[in-house]
């Protein structure tokens, strides 16, 4: 698990921005942001510091470039 601020989450996910590296994205009951990759990977971000209207501008920025993202 990787602890970042919402603004350091957002630099590390611009390259994986793509259904063609993230499979899904979901939180986890911890209220963790969970990242799982195509080649069967994943990566699980605790992100401090994010407001509510962030979080869910990372879950519309995900639908816009295709990534399914569970509730």
């Amino acid at each position: 698990m990787e602890t970042c601020t919402f603004s350091d989450f957002m630099e590390t996910l611009k390259p994986w921005l793509s259904s063609d590296y993230i499979h899904r994205a979901k939180m986890d009951d911890q209220g963790r942001f969970v990242l799982l990759f195509s080649d069967g990977g994943q990566r699980v971000f605790q992100i401090d510091g994010c407001t509510r209207p962030q979080m869910e501008d990372i879950v519309e920025k995900m639908k816009q470039n295709g990534i399914r993202v569970e509730p």
